[in-house]
């Protein structure tokens, strides 16, 4: 069986939009794009290489699929780059896109046809960004573990990865680092449902 690893870049008020650059997704407009280029620095680029280095496939939306067929081809054979390239790339969209970049394997149905895949043999299953496919995932339970990292900015606006309607769940954090720059970089897994109390 194959997991599924849900990452993204959030800031403090959980906004997850255009993080590499203004160009990126200026959608209801949104002005704030490139917000996390102040906190990139080695460290962190590392990490994500680390991230990206074992077997993995990559499921993601169309639009993010898109942004990263324009600029990983460029980078191919960087730490990070590399792995993209070899990667097989699910595409969950209910269009045709132009698949590209490849290897790319179209799938129509998110919840039907991630539940098939992870049922299968092979590699890790990495979402990156691909914010409305991540919150379909979190909904139908199929995400098992969750890299989260949070830049210590604050936005006000824009798309969040847990939107209105997220289904209310326990995390359990099992790793973290934080940059020099201040970013936290936490590891989650799901752990069942919110329980409540008193103190």
């Amino acid at each position: 069986m194959r997991k599924v690893m849900v990452t993204t870049m959030l800031t403090l008020d959980g906004v997850m939009q255009a993080p590499g650059g203004p160009e990126e997704d200026p959608s209801d407009g949104f002005t704030f794009g490139g917000w996390t280029a102040p906190f990139v620095d080695e460290e962190g680029l590392d990490v994500k290489a680390a991230e990206v280095s074992g077997p993995i496939d990559l499921l993601l939306g169309r639009r993010t699929y898109e942004i990263f067929s324009g600029y990983w081809p460029n980078d191919a054979e960087s730490p990070i780059g590399k792995p993209f390239a070899d990667a097989t790339k699910y595409v969950v969209s209910r269009s045709r896109p132009s698949l590209n970049w490849g290897p790319a394997i179209l799938v129509e149905d998110a919840a039907e046809g991630v539940a098939a895949l992870k049922a299968e043999d092979g590699p890790e299953l990495q979402v990156h960004g691909s914010g409305n496919l991540a919150q379909t995932l979190i909904r139908n339970g199929l995400v098992d573990e969750y890299h989260l990292w949070v830049f210590p900015v604050v936005l006000g606006q824009g798309r969040r990865l847990f939107a209105d309607g997220t289904i209310p769940a326990t995390l359990r954090l099992v790793d973290s680092k934080v940059s020099r720059t201040g970013v936290f970089m936490g590891t989650y897994e799901p752990a069942g449902d919110v329980v409540t109390g008193s103190f």
